[in-house]
């Protein structure tokens, strides 16, 4: 994939994540990483919605804008699972809502949209996303997220939505989409259960 053809994927996953609820204003933060090893990256501060190709840098490149803020997490990702090739991060209100009210993971089990996820062949499966404080100090929610990532490819920052990933943008589109509908199913069955009681 060309640098133009990745930065016109982000662009459309900004677009889509946005009309979809997942990055209002301009919450979120996409990066690829390149078959030469560079890494794309939003700037800070774009809205996913309206993002150009002014909006997508190479980091380290010392092309005009400042990369998101948490830049951080992506490379994070990149070093710790180097087959991964695209890092997501949502903020749908689902899994920013879920993310406020559990303790310190998200256990998903008995959901047929689970097989979306890389390696997850039933729905019988435990899924488990890690959740961790947020701060405004990358380095310690690398510290307290790392150790603990398992099979699944992603995590949750609390009140912060999710991050995911995958070998390449498809995949990692992929995971953010069947992470933000299973938050979303899993606060309805939680109102559920509350009106039943």
């Amino acid at each position: 994939m060309t640098q133009e053809d990745a930065a016109a994927a982000l662009i459309d996953i900004g677009r889509a994540f946005h009309a979809r609820g997942w990055a209002p204003a301009t919450s979120g933060n996409y990066s690829t990483r390149l078959p030469d090893g560079r890494v794309l990256i939003t700037v800070s501060g774009a809205h996913k919605g309206r993002l150009t190709s002014r909006d997508i840098m190479v980091l380290g490149s010392g092309q005009p804008g400042r990369p998101s803020a948490e830049t951080h997490l992506h490379l994070a990702i990149y070093r710790g699972f180097p087959e991964a090739g695209c890092v997501l991060h949502s903020h749908g209100a689902p899994s920013v809502a879920l993310g406020r009210v559990l303790d310190d993971e998200w256990v998903i089990e008995g959901h047929e949209l689970a097989k979306a996820l890389p390696d997850v062949t039933g729905h019988e499966e435990l899924v488990t996303i890690p959740l961790v404080e947020n701060s405004q100090d990358m380095a310690e929610i690398e510290a307290a997220v790392m150790p603990r990532l398992g099979k699944a490819p992603a995590y949750m920052i609390r009140g912060h939505g999710l991050y995911g990933w995958g070998r390449d943008i498809a995949e990692a589109e992929r995971v953010i989409e069947a992470l933000e509908w299973l938050a979303e199913a899993e606060v309805a069955e939680r109102s559920l259960r509350v009106c039943r009681s």
